[in-house]
């Protein structure tokens, strides 16, 4: 039995039975998501695609700088690392520009394309949420193989963030905007506070580490 994911313009085709591979540019699928308006789940996204096929692999790649121990990424991929991604990560550059800004490059697609090329002779079907045209001829070389692959981006921002090479040569394409209802973080009213209950005037509560004094302390001079 084939499962269609119904998208704007045309039906997704999924085999329960097909083994299946995610591969995920990290940078790509975040900024994706972003232009398109919304954040991603992760949980949501690897429970949603385990419900299409049977789920070989789901690998994501990012590059990191080593030097940065508050990177905003480092919680998200211990969290993915956790939960049932393989994660491959990159040392990433830091370099100015002749304006003077700080940039940071760190390209991952040798490392993907490695992991696809090892593991395409065990998968039926490669997602690849990428969208750079130098990976067409990856693309082609995985189909060669037998291996059916899908490629998942976007064309719904300006520009499109997939390049028409790579979108041509994929056996179908996936806009990740048909797939927000499935995978978009949703969020959640804080929980409110109970109210607080008024003490006597002559109770005097505990003090915590916090708050050590709640008696004005003198400083002699």
């Amino acid at each position: 039995m084939v499962r269609l994911l119904r998208a704007k313009d045309h039906d997704v085709h999924f085999d329960p039975q097909e083994r299946l591979g995610l591969f995920m540019d990290g940078a790509h699928l975040y900024g994706a998501s972003r232009n398109l308006g919304f954040d991603v789940d992760y949980k949501n996204l690897l429970g949603f695609f385990r419900r299409q096929a049977r789920l070989v692999r789901t690998a994501y790649y990012t590059a990191l700088l080593e030097n940065d121990e508050y990177s905003p990424l480092r919680p998200l991929v211990d969290w993915l690392g956790y939960n049932g991604y393989c994660v491959v990560t990159k040392p990433a550059r830091e370099f100015t520009d002749a304006a003077g800004r700080r940039r940071v490059r760190g390209n991952i697609h040798i490392e993907l394309a490695v992991d696809v090329m090892t593991l395409a002779p065990r998968l039926d079907h490669v997602l690849l949420f990428a969208g750079d045209g130098d990976l067409r001829r990856l693309v082609e070389a995985v189909q060669q193989q037998g291996v059916r692959v899908s490629v998942v981006s976007t064309i719904r921002t300006q520009p499109a963030m997939v390049s028409d090479e790579l979108r041509r040569q994929a056996d179908q394409f996936i806009d990740l905007a048909d797939l927000a209802p499935d995978i978009t973080r949703r969020q959640t009213d804080p929980r409110p506070r109970p109210a607080a209950v008024p003490r006597p005037a002559e109770a005097r509560p505990r003090a915590t580490p916090a708050e050590p004094f709640r008696d004005p302390v003198e400083v002699p001079e």
